[in-house]
C-alpha cells in the first residue's frame, strides 16, 4: 500500500490511527496485529505511527479509552441510580442499556477477551482504571437499599458481580459463539432472578 504523502493534522491522523487500530486489534487480538499493519492500513509510515503512540502498549489502551468513552456518553450511570426509580426498573434498564450497547458494537467485549486470553497487562489496567469505578458505584447503591431493609444483608460486592456477570456473559455468548436470545427477555429474566434472591 502507498504511504500518504499529504499532510494531515496531527488531531486527525490520530484519530485516523485509532480506527485502524481498533478494527484490527478487535479482530486479531494485541499479539496478532502489528503495527504495521495498522500504519499499512492508514497508508502511513510505522515512524509517524509511533511519533503519536509510542508504543504498541500505548496505542492499545488509546483504543480501549476511546472504545470506553464513546460508551459512557451514552449513559451515565450514577445519574440513573439517583433518578428515582423502582429497583427492577433500575436494574432491568442497566442491563437491557448494556447488552443492546455490546451488540450495537461489539468492538469493547472483543477487545477485552483478547486482553484476557492473552495474559496482557491492559486487562488488569482496565479493570483498575475501570471496572472497580464500576462497581464501587453499584455497590454504594446496593448497599444503601440494605441499610433501607429492601435487600437482604449480603455482601454488595458478590451481589453486584453476580447480577453484572449474567449481563456480560449474555454478551459475550452472542458476540463469541452465536448465541441468540431477545435482549429484552433476558434483561427481564436476569432481573427478576436477581432481585429474588436480594429482596427481603
Amino acid at each position: 500500500m502507498k504511504t500518504a504523502t499529504t499532510r494531515v493534522p496531527a488531531a486527525r491522523r490520530r484519530q485516523q490511527i485509532l480506527e485502524a487500530a481498533t478494527e484490527l486489534f478487535a479482530r486479531q487480538g494485541f499479539h496478532g496485529t502489528t503495527t504495521r499493519q495498522i500504519a499499512e492500513k492508514v497508508g502511513i509510515k510505522e515512524i509517524i505511527l509511533f511519533r503519536l503512540f509510542p508504543t504498541k502498549q500505548d496505542l492499545y489502551w488509546a483504543v480501549i479509552e476511546a472504545t470506553m468513552q464513546k460508551k459512557q456518553a451514552t449513559q451515565n450511570i450514577p445519574e440513573l441510580l439517583k433518578s428515582g426509580l423502582d429497583d427492577r426498573t433500575l436494574f432491568r434498564s442497566l442491563a437491557l442499556s448494556m447488552m443492546e450497547r455490546d451488540a450495537q458494537d461489539p468492538t469493547l467485549v472483543r477487545l477485552l477477551f483478547f486482553s484476557a486470553l492473552e495474559a496482557h497487562e491492559l486487562s488488569h489496567r482496565f479493570a483498575r482504571t475501570y471496572v472497580a469505578d464500576f462497581y464501587k458505584t453499584i455497590c454504594d447503591y446496593i448497599q444503601q437499599r440494605i441499610r433501607d431493609g429492601a435487600f437482604r444483608k449480603v455482601d454488595p460486592l458478590f451481589a453486584a458481580r453476580a447480577f453484572f456477570g449474567m449481563v456480560f456473559q449474555y454478551s459475550l455468548g452472542c458476540q463469541l459463539f452465536g448465541v441468540k436470545f431477545e435482549p429484552k427477555k433476558a434483561a427481564d429474566t436476569f432481573t427478576d432472578l436477581w432481585l429474588k434472591g436480594m429482596q427481603q
